[in-house]
C-alpha cells in the first residue's frame, strides 16, 4: 500500500494534508487573495512602518502574488508617483534585504486615489479602483481599510466607506465569502465615554470581528514569549502567584523628547499614550490565567478577567505620580525641557512621566502590587516586566554572608535587547561563604539565527488573515480606560506634574512612591 495514491485509499474521503491543517502553527500562513488601502498614507507611520512592513511580508513569501496596495491622501499623485514614495520608504526602512524581483511583482498592484476624506468623487474613484483589482488582480472583493488618520477623521471615513458600500462583504463571488476589514490605530479614545463613542461609531458599520485596534506591543516576538514563558514550561507556574512574588514592574522608558510631536502629544500625556493601552496589556498578559485554548476568543476572555479585577488604590496622591521633563543631559548631549521644545504651550501641564500603583483582586494576585511607569527623556530607552519574587523566610546564614544578596527576579526585555535574566543569588569563589545576586540571560539574537520580524509585519499579516489574538476588543479598551479615568480625573484638578531633569530616572514623587510599601525601582 505504500505507493497507493491518495485517492485510491479506502479512506479517501477523509484523507486530508497534514500541511494544511490549520490547527498546525508551525508553518507560516500565506494570506489569501486581498488587498490593503491605507488612508493617511502619506505620514510617517505609513512611510517608516507600514510600507515596509508589507515589503517585508512580500520578501518573505507571506502575501498573495497579486496582493494589492491603495494609497489614499490628498497629494496630487499619480499611480507612478506613489509608486516611488513606496520604493523610497521600503529602501530606507525595510527589515530584509532588497529584491528587485520582490518589488516588481509587488509593483503591479500599487495603486493611489487622491481626494479628501470628504470628498465623494474620491471614495466613487476608490472604489471603481478596488474593483479593477478585483477583475485584474484577483483580489476577490477581499480588502482592509488601514485608518492611520487622527480620531477626529474617523467618523467621516468610515460614513464614506459605509455610503459607497465598502464596508459590505459583497465580492464578485459570494461563495468565497469575500471580507472587509478596518484597522484602527491608537489612542482609542481619551476617556471612557470617548472610547465608547468610537466602539459604537466603528462597530456601527464594521461589526467587533472585523474591527483591528492595532497595539504595536503586542506584535513583538517578546511579548508574545510571556505566554510561551508562562504556559510552555512547567517550572514558573507553580511560584507565579502571591504566594512568592512580592511585586511586579512594567516599565517602558524613552530617551527622546517631543521635539515636533506636540500636535498630537500636547493634551494627551504619558498615561494616555503609554498606561492606557501597552503597559496594562502586558500587566493583562503577565497576569491572567491559563486560557483554554490560544484561539483568540479565548485569549480575549482571559485578559478582560484580568483587567476586570485590576483596581487602583487609594488615595491616589501617594498611589501615583506624574512629572515632566526640564532641561539637562541626556548622554553627551544637552537637551532643552519640554516646555522650551517647538509647539508646545509654555504653561502646557501635559505629564511627560506617568507612575501608578495596582493591585488585582483575584486569589492568585491577592495583596501582590502592580507598579506601572513610562516616561519620555528618562536614563535609557528599555521597555521591561520585572517580577519581584520575596525573599526566603528563613537564611541559615550570618547576615555578613548575605549582605549582597537582593531579592530573586525574572525580568522580560521587551526592547530593545530582546530576552529575558533571571537573577538569583549564588556563592561567590573563595575560602569564605558570601552570596550575592548573579544574572543568567537569555537573548533572542543568541539563541536564534532567524532575525524578529517588525511588530508590525506580524500585525498586518494577522489581519489580512482574519486573526484577532494579538488585538484588543472593545472591552479590553474600555476596562483600561476605566482604571485609568480617575487618576486623569485626579491630577487634572491637581495642579502642576512634578518636573525632573531630563537624563534621570523621573520626578522623586515616583519614588517616594514605591518606598512608601517599602520598595524601590529597579534601576533597569
Amino acid at each position: 500500500m505504500a505507493g497507493t495514491a491518495p485517492e485510491d485509499r479506502p479512506d479517501a474521503a477523509e484523507w486530508h494534508n497534514p500541511l494544511r491543517d490549520k490547527r498546525d502553527k508551525r508553518l507560516p500562513r500565506i494570506a489569501g487573495p486581498c488587498s490593503m488601502v491605507i488612508f493617511g498614507v502619506t505620514g510617517d507611520l505609513s512611510r517608516k512602518k507600514l510600507m515596509p512592513a508589507i515589503y517585508d511580508l512580500a520578501n518573505r513569501g507571506l502575501l498573495p502574488p497579486a496582493f494589492g496596495l491603495v494609497g489614499f491622501a490628498r497629494r496630487d499623485y499619480a499611480d507612478e508617483d506613489f509608486a516611488r514614495v513606496v520604493l523610497e520608504a521600503v529602501k530606507a526602512h525595510a527589515r530584509t534585504p532588497f529584491r528587485q524581483e520582490v518589488w516588481d511583482q509587488l509593483l503591479e498592484g500599487i495603486r493611489f486615489v487622491q481626494g479628501t476624506f470628504d470628498d465623494d468623487a474620491a471614495f466613487d474613484r476608490l472604489t471603481d479602483t478596488l474593483t479593477t483589482l478585483d477583475k485584474e488582480r484577483g483580489t476577490g472583493g477581499n480588502h482592509a481599510f488601514y485608518l492611520s488618520i487622527p480620531p477626529n477623521m474617523f467618523p467621516l471615513v468610515l460614513d464614506k466607506l459605509c455610503a459607497h458600500g465598502l464596508a459590505q462583504t459583497t465580492g464578485p463571488d459570494a461563495a468565497r465569502k469575500p471580507w472587509r476589514r478596518v484597522v484602527i490605530e491608537k489612542p482609542f479614545g481619551h476617556d471612557l465615554k470617548s472610547a465608547q463613542e468610537l466602539n459604537a461609531l466603528v462597530n456601527g458599520v464594521f461589526p467587533e470581528e472585523r474591527v483591528f485596534r492595532i497595539d504595536h506591543y503586542l506584535g513583538k516576538e517578546t511579548v508574545q514569549n510571556i505566554l510561551a514563558l508562562r504556559f510552555a514550561n512547567q517550572q514558573y507556574e507553580p511560584i507565579w502567584n502571591a504566594n512568592f512574588v512580592d511585586h511586579v514592574q512594567i516599565t517602558m522608558a524613552e530617551d527622546i523628547g517631543l521635539g515636533g510631536r506636540a500636535g498630537y502629544y500636547d493634551g494627551i500625556g504619558a498615561a494616555r499614550d503609554v498606561i492606557q493601552n501597552h503597559l496594562l496589556q502586558l500587566l493583562a498578559l503577565t497576569a491572567m490565567e491559563e486560557p483554554i485554548s490560544f484561539e483568540p476568543k479565548q485569549l480575549q476572555t482571559e485578559k478582560i478577567k484580568v483587567l476586570s479585577a485590576t483596581r487602583l488604590i487609594e488615595p491616589l496622591d501617594e498611589t501615583t505620580a506624574r512629572g515632566q521633563y526640564t532641561e539637562g543631559w541626556q548622554g553627551s548631549e544637552h537637551v532643552v525641557g519640554l516646555l522650551q521644545e517647538e509647539g508646545f504651550d509654555p504653561n502646557s501641564k501635559t505629564e511627560t512621566y506617568a507612575a501608578i500603583r495596582l493591585e488585582i483582586d483575584t486569589r492568585r494576585w491577592a495583596g501582590v502590587p502592580f507598579f506601572l511607569r513610562t516616561g519620555k527623556r528618562l536614563g535609557r530607552r528599555v521597555t521591561e516586566i520585572a517580577v519581584i519574587f520575596k525573599r526566603a523566610p528563613h537564611l541559615p546564614f550570618d547576615q555578613t554572608m548575605t549582605e549582597e544578596l537582593g531579592q530573586n527576579a525574572l525580568v522580560i526585555r521587551v526592547q530593545p535587547d530582546e530576552g529575558i535574566t533571571t537573577r538569583f543569588g549564588s556563592k561567590v569563589p573563595g575560602s569564605s561563604m558570601e552570596v550575592r545576586d548573579v544574572n543568567m540571560d537569555f537573548s533572542y539574537g543568541e539563541a536564534f539565527t532567524e532575525s524578529s520580524p517588525e511588530a508590525y509585519e506580524r500585525l498586518i499579516l494577522d489581519v489580512l488573515l482574519g486573526e484577532p489574538s494579538l488585538f484588543p476588543v472593545n472591552a479590553e479598551v474600555e476596562l483600561s480606560w476605566r482604571i485609568l479615568d480617575p487618576v486623569l480625573d485626579h491630577w487634572a484638578g491637581d495642579g502642576r506634574p512634578e518636573p525632573y531633569e531630563a537624563g534621570t530616572w523621573g520626578p522623586s514623587s515616583a519614588d517616594e512612591m514605591i518606598a512608601r510599601t517599602g520598595r524601590e525601582w529597579r534601576r533597569p
